[in-house]
């Protein structure tokens, strides 16, 4: 087997729980074979929004076929 390995951010106004949910959603919607999840970084944005931005920056491994 061969995994492809691809970063993403998600976001939420809730919870770094509900943005790393909100990543896996999105891999899980548009990718095939989603097989594992790392969180690799969590931060939150307040400069630019109105409220906080909570975010998740994940790793996700999709086997290749």
């Amino acid at each position: 087997m061969v995994f492809k390995k691809i970063t993403l951010v998600g976001t939420s106004d809730e919870s770094f729980d509900a943005a790393v949910d909100d990543a896996v959603d999105r891999a899980e919607a548009t990718l095939d074979n989603v097989h594992w999840v790392e969180v690799e970084e969590l931060g939150v944005e307040v400069a630019s929004v109105s409220d906080r931005e909570y975010q998740a920056e994940v790793e996700v491994a999709f086997q290749l076929e």
